[in-house]
């Protein structure tokens, strides 16, 4: 036992034991840094992570600073940590940048994991099936906003210009989400409506910044412009939100619900005037803190995400002329030009639907989840995960699997049509563009409503194309907040049916 070789052989195989193979491969890491020297790349997180994966295997782990990280790169031990174990990894870490969005995670997103949050979902939850997702009344609004997008494209063809597109999908998007909070729509221009746009750039810009202070909060305490800027973001947010709920609250009535915000106050009031002891006990510190956080997630998400995936859409679809042209003959086919495409055609335009989802592969707004947070020793497949362990789930190794995939890097809408073509169908289960399970996005329905009546509608009228002397978009995207486009312009040529009469089949 004197001999010191043998004394280091038996520390290395006790450390072994308890952190080698119970855990997954970890990436070499430094005390205090961790493993941020191993992530230096050229490549964003997502890819390189997916770089990592045939190193390290599927799902490895990486030091952030104090935290362990495991990154998971497939579909059977994404889906473990989001449904099989949901509730066991369904807590979220405590940053300094999302404590300052979200007033100490009183939001959806980022609140961690409690009886609180699990009331607060679920009176999110009813109100958004209330109000929001599959209502006559939200189609009506995104439709109107389609129209008014179809307007604008009109008027660029009309006087010859290329078009960036990327304000008028923010402005339009924006208007639907401040229609279904607030009752409230925008002309361009419009004080309030400009002021909404500048703070939510702000923090997107903000957040988006790898953000030193999120690993290492004590260098909270020294100056940074970042964490500034993103204050004053948030506190012109809050007062233009604290505004809305003031005005709501001061004029609410049982018998009328206006918006999703009445929505939420009648349930949150309900929940107070009932006395039961489980609704009590749940409902205990839900604030009206948690329900500005709500409406603050709903445009922090809402806005960015579909706007981006629209962006994706049109770019892919000025690569990919064929596919343009079949989604038009669809529409021709099945809608024609004597009416507007409405949310109970989608059944019958299954191209259209492939082509969403093949965007939504290939491009995922979100190409990492939100981290997600073990509350006690579990584990993932063979490997002990200990409780505080950080898990993130790389969607961008999931949709790019070429175990799972064919040529995954080729956009294909007809990986997700039936033998036939006449039904659209998820062909993999490394398909997860919303998430999953306990923490599933509130929005998706919304957001595939969105999706759906802002493209039927553009490309019923409209044929896009680059233009002339511009090179085509480039498929690359930046990382940030969501994988984003980068800026491009497009031609919006009226088909000629448009041309001759309005509501005309083509």
């Amino acid at each position: 036992l004197s001999d010191p070789l043998f004394q280091v052989k038996i520390l290395i195989n006790l450390f072994r034991s308890e952190h080698g193979p119970q855990g997954p491969p970890c990436l070499p890491a430094l005390p205090l840094i961790g493993s941020l020297l191993s992530l230096r790349s050229p490549h964003p997180p997502h890819v390189l992570f997916k770089v990592l994966q045939g190193k390290y295997g599927d799902t490895y782990s990486l030091m952030m600073g104090s935290h362990t990280v495991i990154v998971v790169n497939q579909h059977r031990h994404a889906k473990e940590v989001l449904l099989k174990k949901g509730k066991m990894f369904a807590g979220r870490p405590r940053t300094v940048t999302t404590d300052v969005l979200t007033r100490d995670g009183k939001d959806i997103a980022f609140g961690d994991y409690s009886a609180t949050w699990k009331f607060h979902r679920k009176i999110v939850h009813g109100a958004l099936c209330m109000f929001g997702e599959g209502s006559a009344s939200i189609e009506k609004i995104v439709c109107a906003e389609a129209q008014s997008l179809c307007s604008v494209l009109s008027e660029a063809a009309a006087g010859g210009l290329a078009l960036d597109l990327s304000p008028e999908l923010t402005r339009a998007v924006t208007n639907v989400i401040c229609s279904l909070c607030f009752n409230s729509s925008y002309c361009r221009g419009d004080p309030e409506f400009e002021a909404m746009l500048d703070y939510s750039q702000g923090i997107v810009d903000t957040v988006a910044k790898d953000s030193l202070v999120d690993i290492f909060p004590w260098l909270q305490v020294f100056p940074n412009a970042d964490l500034r800027l993103l204050k004053q973001c948030v506190s012109i947010r809050d007062e233009l939100l604290q505004k809305k709920y003031d005005e709501h609250k001061a004029n609410y009535s049982d018998h009328v619900q206006r918006d999703l915000l009445d929505a939420l106050l009648r349930a949150k009031r309900s929940a107070e005037n009932n006395n039961t002891a489980e609704v009590s006990a749940e409902s205990v510190g839900l604030s009206d803190d948690h329900l500005l956080m709500t409406v603050g997630d709903i445009f922090g998400a809402g806005v960015e995400t579909t706007t981006t995936v629209l962006k994706w859409a049109v770019a892919y679809l000025i690569h990919h002329p064929q596919v343009q042209r079949r989604i038009q003959e669809e529409l021709d086919s099945k809608v024609g030009g004597g009416r507007w495409p409405q949310l109970g055609d989608r059944g019958s335009l299954p191209y259209l639907e492939a082509t969403i989802r093949e965007v939504l592969r290939i491009r995922p707004v979100a190409p990492l989840l939100i981290p997600h947070v073990a509350l006690s020793d579990t584990s993932i497949g063979d490997y002990t995960v200990r409780k505080g362990t950080r898990v993130i789930i790389n969607l961008w190794s999931l949709h790019h699997d070429e175990k799972e995939w064919t040529n995954p890097d080729l956009f294909d809408p007809g990986r997700f049509l039936n033998s036939d073509g006449t039904g659209p169908i998820i062909p993999s289960s490394s398909y997860l563009p919303f998430g999953a399970g306990v923490r599933v996005c509130l929005g998706e329905a919304l957001a595939k409503m969105e999706l759906f009546l802002f493209l039927s509608w553009i490309l019923q009228r409209f044929t896009l194309s680059v233009p002339p002397g511009h090179a085509l978009p480039s498929l690359e995207g930046k990382f940030g907040v969501v994988l984003q486009p980068a800026k491009y312009k497009v031609n919006a040529a009226p088909r000629p049916c448009w041309e001759r009469s309005e509501g005309q089949a083509c």
